[in-house]
């Protein structure tokens, strides 16, 4: 009889034991229960929804292509540009650049615009203010600035226009395409 105390003593501490794996067993039964409906009511965004829309509707356009129109809307209304190709990380891009009279450089660019989306089927693109045109069309955004107001006495006005791919569809941009002469005093 002399253990009886530690008897009582190691009883004691397994009752308080069993208790404590206990709770801990409905507290982690509890939480996964909680976890299951979480995920469960959170399953809806992660269902697969299939594949993405295309960027862009109908087949990639190339950039001769995309460049030759630009150009000869241009042209039509008195802007005569050359092409600076580039091709930077992964995207394509060109650009058109020339000189214009400041008098007339706006409304040439809107009338060149205009045309561009009644003889082309260029769309408008997304408004980025009143300082600038934006078209689109397939694969490619169009984009110029006015210019300032009024340059130097005597020095005409610089046009730059560029022109992005969205996706270039396999093909490359061809930089080798001969520059449009420019009619303008330099």
């Amino acid at each position: 009889m002399a253990h009886w105390p530690a008897v009582q003593l190691t009883e004691r501490t397994d009752t308080i034991v069993r208790r404590q794996r206990g709770r801990t067993i409905r507290a982690s039964l509890a939480m996964a229960a909680l976890m299951t409906a979480t995920a469960t009511a959170c399953g809806g965004p992660f269902q697969d929804l299939g594949p993405l829309p295309p960027r862009f509707s109908g087949p990639p356009l190339p950039a001769d292509t995309v460049v030759s129109e630009m150009t000869s809307a241009l042209a039509a209304e008195g802007v005569m540009v050359t092409r600076q190709p580039s091709d930077a990380l992964g995207r394509c891009s060109e650009r058109l650049s020339g000189r214009h009279a400041p008098e007339t450089v706006d409304s040439a660019l809107k009338a060149a615009f205009a045309r561009a989306r009644s003889d082309y089927g260029w769309q408008a693109g997304p408004d980025l203010g009143s300082g600038t045109l934006t078209l689109t069309k397939g694969n490619w955004t169009v984009l110029a600035g006015f210019p300032p107001p009024v340059p130097a006495q005597g020095i005409q006005t610089m046009v730059v226009m560029s022109l992005t791919c969205l996706d270039p569809g396999g093909s490359t941009p061809t930089p080798t395409l001969a520059p449009t002469p420019a009619s303008h005093p330099s």
